[in-house]
């Protein structure tokens, strides 16, 4: 592998986990601001909104560090 296919491939595996990383922050944030909607709304479904929030914040964190990792492999 030439240099410049070296330094191509670095490139886009940085950006892509850039990608990746802006996607998984976007998303969390979107997940928080419907369920802090959602409590204000109905402050007694606190505790179930609040579970099914952190679960799905692990599922799109654990995506997102799959996505990283997949996108670093390839360099």
């Amino acid at each position: 592998m030439n240099s410049i296919t070296g330094n191509l491939s670095a490139f886009a595996a940085a950006f892509g986990a850039g990608v990746v990383m802006i996607a998984a922050g976007y998303s969390i944030s979107r997940l928080a601001i419907t369920a802090l909607e959602g409590i204000a709304r109905q402050p007694e479904a606190a505790p179930k909104l609040q579970v099914t929030m952190l679960i799905a914040a692990a599922l799109i964190e654990g995506i997102a560090l799959f996505c990283a990792v997949i996108c670093f492999m390839v360099r």
